[in-house]
């Protein structure tokens, strides 16, 4: 239990800087609500226009509708998954459907108690915190939202000493909805804290479809059917990838042809831009190559592998690795990180006599 004296409710464990109040004038800009960007002209505000996580989606109508008949907050929830599924996007239709407020922010920028605390206190009965990157919570931090959770207070003490006193202040209740690309990184005690844990899931070829169409739609972009499947199959199964994508072959679209984008254009666009058929890009390529050529296709460790392509550890584990895995390329062993006999053919090698003898 994190124990919050009265300064520390004040200025959260230390009085600010005037640089850090110029800087962050107030802890509610912190919590970051949504805006005009293009992510979010694009998000959908409701379950029908969410395209994708059909059993997700199943499950959040049947508890939410049970949160209004009951006239209570929902329970807290968790997202975990690989980046770029629609975590961010599924908690905003969740307080669209409610009828509440969401406050966005993520772990890393609460660095202090007085960020979580702030926020807390400036909820509203009913409604949403998203906390992204929620493994990354400081142990403060953590410990803070244990009573907020459960009990909806905050612990504090008053005076000094022998004089000292523990009194609990009451929140508002709230919904947390936490999202996580490493769920195995939260501790026991705050994931235990969860009502509702669920992964999502990559998109199949279909479902990027229909989101580069939508997402077409609303930017008023002109594309037939088989143009939208040939970007989705080069989306990594990623509705964020699909969307990206669908914004620079539009630029090639409207600069080298008439601005409709079709198949052709679709793949001549995506083979300048290096994203090839399975949708690796140079990156992805790089890695399936050195593994082969510097280290006989692994294993080989993933520290050795950051090191040889000069990336940060994280970026393969949270960037590179889950679709590389997803898709058969890559596999994953006590040893380290092995192409597969598919990533060999993807590269146009052929695999090793042993391992095409195992498939």
């Amino acid at each position: 239990m994190a124990i919050i004296s009265d300064d520390n409710l004040k200025y959260g464990g230390e009085k600010p800087s005037k640089a850090s109040i110029k800087k962050n004038p107030n802890i509610k800009s912190e919590a970051i609500e949504f805006d005009k960007t293009f992510e979010n002209t694009i998000r959908p505000k409701d379950f029908d226009s969410y395209i994708g996580q059909s059993e997700l989606k199943e499950t959040l109508k049947i508890i939410l509708e049970a949160a209004k008949r009951r006239e209570k907050p929902l329970d807290h929830i968790l997202f975990y998954g690989p980046p770029g599924l629609g975590k961010t996007t599924i908690a905003g239709v969740i307080a669209s459907q409610m009828g509440v407020e969401i406050k966005i922010t993520s772990a890393p920028s609460l660095e202090r108690p007085r960020d979580i605390i702030g926020i807390l206190m400036s909820l509203k009965g009913g409604e949403i915190l998203f906390i992204d990157e929620i493994h990354r919570l400081n142990k403060v931090a953590e410990e803070i939202l244990y009573p907020a959770m459960e009990d909806f207070t905050l612990d504090m003490t008053t005076g000094k000493n022998q004089t000292a006193k523990t009194m609990r202040i009451p929140i508002p209740k709230f919904t947390l909805i936490g999202a996580t690309t490493k769920a195995g990184e939260l501790s026991s005690p705050l994931r235990d804290r969860f009502g509702m844990i669920h992964r999502l899931e990559f998109y199949s070829v279909n479902e990027l479809a229909k989101v580069v169409e939508r997402t077409a739609k609303i930017l008023e972009i002109g594309i037939t059917e088989d143009g939208a499947k040939a970007i989705a199959m080069r989306s990594r199964g990623t509705p964020r990838i699909a969307n990206r994508l669908v914004k620079r072959v539009s630029d090639f679209a409207i600069v080298k042809y008439d601005g409709i984008i079709n198949e052709k254009i679709a793949n001549e666009s995506l083979d300048i831009l290096k994203i090839d058929e399975f949708g690796l890009d140079t990156t992805d390529r790089a890695l399936l190559n050195l593994i082969i050529d510097k280290y006989d296709g692994g294993p080989v460790g993933i520290e050795t592998i950051a090191a040889a392509l000069s990336e940060d550890v994280r970026t393969i584990e949270d960037v590179c690795e889950p679709y590389l895995l997803q898709a058969g390329l890559l596999q994953r062993t006590p040893r380290g990180r092995k192409v597969s006999p598919e990533g060999y053919r993807h590269l146009g090698f052929k695999p090793p006599s042993e391992q095409q003898t195992l498939f």
